[in-house]
């Protein structure tokens, strides 16, 4: 038998007075209530209720069995109450996982306006370029940039991710500006560190540029660099979008960037969507996806 509901029957023999009053509350047989306590008491090795033709008693172990078996009760109803509650309206924590470029410059300056309009549900955002394992680690869902591997995933489109070259008007009136990838050699390009390697600038052409004298993981750092007049950054787009339009950085070299590379809210494929996720899902393709 169900060992939860032979506690429920058996609270409900205590509370009704008898197995008779019990039998009608749960709809089921004197016979079947009186097996409901059988198994309990068998499985404790001890009697619960002390039974005469008159009347009923609890025993001593009956009495601390019973308000144990009723706090176990209520917490299995909070449960239930609460996983109910979480299918019926987004809230909950939801833990994300994001670029850190895409996340600090667009996805973190919007989430108040999701949070907003979804008050009970709070977020943890990991920023970082490497790749979470969404189902290990427990994310609800990651943005990914470049070509997706993982058939396992859900994956919703989103603006594809840019890049450009830029540098400050001050350093280009200096050093003059690059018409083409071979004029690099003579310009100090500034690299970018993932995990302890030095990631070269991809353009297309074979002309790659001279090693720089300063790298950083941090694309916030590099383009500080690039607006104090150090040197050239190649910078996701959308980074330094405000700089360009105010004239603070100036793109060069439009004609040989890379393709623009693919972006992508992921999610786990089979796992029973909840609100606070499906309403995150629409937030970000709202905001991001494709026009």
């Amino acid at each position: 038998m169900d060992r939860l509901r032979s506690m429920e029957v058996f609270v409900g023999v205590v509370d009704a007075g008898s197995f008779t009053a019990a039998a009608k509350v749960f709809e089921m047989s004197v016979v079947m209530v009186g097996k409901h306590i059988a198994e309990l008491e068998q499985r404790l090795g001890t009697r619960l209720l002390n039974r005469t033709t008159r009347r009923q008693s609890l025993t001593e172990i009956g009495e601390q069995y019973c308000e144990q078996c009723r706090q176990i009760l209520a917490h299995v109803q909070s449960a239930d109450s609460g996983a109910l509650a979480m299918r019926s309206s987004a809230r909950g924590t939801l833990r994300i996982s994001a670029p850190v470029a895409f996340g600090s410059a667009l996805l973190a300056p919007s989430l108040p306006d999701y949070m907003a309009a979804h008050p009970e549900v709070s977020v943890d955002l990991e920023l970082s370029e490497r790749i979470s394992d969404v189902v290990e680690e427990g994310l609800d869902a990651a943005i990914r940039i470049g070509r997706l591997e993982d058939s396992t995933m859900i994956a919703r489109p989103l603006q594809p991710y840019g890049m450009v070259i830029c540098a400050s008007p001050a350093y280009l009136s200096q050093h003059g500006t690059p018409r083409t990838p071979a004029d690099l050699a003579h310009h100090q390009c500034l690299d970018f560190l993932h995990w302890r390697r030095v990631v070269r600038w991809r353009l297309n052409t074979s002309a790659a540029p001279k090693p720089s004298r300063f790298r950083s993981n941090n694309g916030q750092a590099l383009k500080q660099m690039a607006l104090n007049g150090f040197g050239l950054a190649m910078l996701a787009e959308i980074v330094v979008a405000e700089e360009i339009a105010a004239g603070r950085l100036v793109p060069v070299l439009r004609d040989f960037m890379p393709p623009m590379r693919p972006l992508h809210l992921i999610y786990p494929r089979g796992r029973q969507a909840t609100p606070k996720l499906n309403s995150f899902v629409d937030f970000v393709v709202a905001h991001f996806g494709l026009p």
